[in-house]
């Protein structure tokens, strides 16, 4: 399974729970909830919004990797544990939920299984279809590198980052009453610009991005000679964005589809 840094959890996952986004949780009954365990929590970023939305719930955080784990704030509850082993006892959650996890898996549906050992009640998981990501941007170079490096990324990525909604899965599992709904979530750049923002812009010039992907992006059919070339075509985009937010006028829209998967134990 690959590793992710805080900052990039933070930055993909930025702002896609705010309050106004919620509404794709509700069918995951959170104020009816006693116990949740938040598998592959990363650093906490939706962890804390079940811990909200769940005022009087009791919610765990589990993820393999401790430095992600140190980073995970209160009240949420940080346990060190494998997603194919959870560290709980059978039915001891009423809600098992994970997001964008099943997508750097490669068995999704001994996850599920898994999931509904723990739980007594609903398995929920919220899983991007990152094949069908769109970008807009006033940088025209930006919407044809970004297209670009993500078709690499595909192809040379070892697991199904396009998985999307997972029914089939889902009753594959044993799981039944299973619903799934589409969320596109769309996070966008503009005038005023945030701290956030600018920080992003930094990292395309210095093409840090690219840097930290290389080894899936060279996976496949592009070989080293056209990442370094990629890479400084990705670099002078960022000079472009980080001289057009110096003169107010970028603007950045990008959607990702997530769908929201949920089913009960038989």
């Amino acid at each position: 399974m690959r590793r992710f840094s805080a900052e990039y959890l933070r930055d993909t996952r930025r702002g896609m729970w705010a309050e106004g986004e919620r509404a794709a949780l509700e069918p995951l009954s959170l104020p009816d909830r006693e116990v949740i365990v938040d598998v592959g929590c990363g650093t906490g970023e939706l962890s804390v919004v079940l811990a909200a939305e769940a005022s009087e719930a009791r919610v765990v955080g589990v993820d393999r990797d401790p430095d992600l784990l140190g980073e995970v704030p209160a009240p949420v509850e940080p346990v060190r544990g494998d997603a194919l082993s959870l560290p709980v006892r059978d039915g001891t959650a009423d809600l098992v939920v994970c997001q964008a996890l099943l997508v750097n898996l490669p068995d999704p549906t001994a996850a599920i299984r898994e999931f509904a050992r723990a739980s007594a009640d609903l398995v929920a998981v919220v899983e991007p279809d990152n094949a069908a990501v769109t970008v807009e941007s006033t940088v025209e170079a930006e919407e044809r590198l970004a297209a670009r490096a993500r078709d690499h990324y595909l192809d040379g990525v070892a697991t199904d980052v396009g998985l999307g909604a997972v029914p089939d899965r889902f009753e594959a599992a044993g799981l039944v009453d299973v619903e799934t709904a589409r969320y596109d979530f769309a996070r966008t750049v503009e005038p005023p610009y945030t701290e956030a923002d600018v920080a992003a812009a930094r990292r395309k010039v210095s093409g840090s991005r690219l840097a930290d992907q290389r080894e899936v992006l060279t996976a496949g059919e592009l070989d080293a000679e056209a990442y370094d070339a990629l890479r400084e075509e990705w670099k002078a985009m960022g000079r472009e964005v980080a001289e057009a937010m110096a003169e107010g006028t970028y603007r950045r829209r990008e959607v990702v589809p997530f769908f929201v998967t949920v089913g009960r134990g038989a």
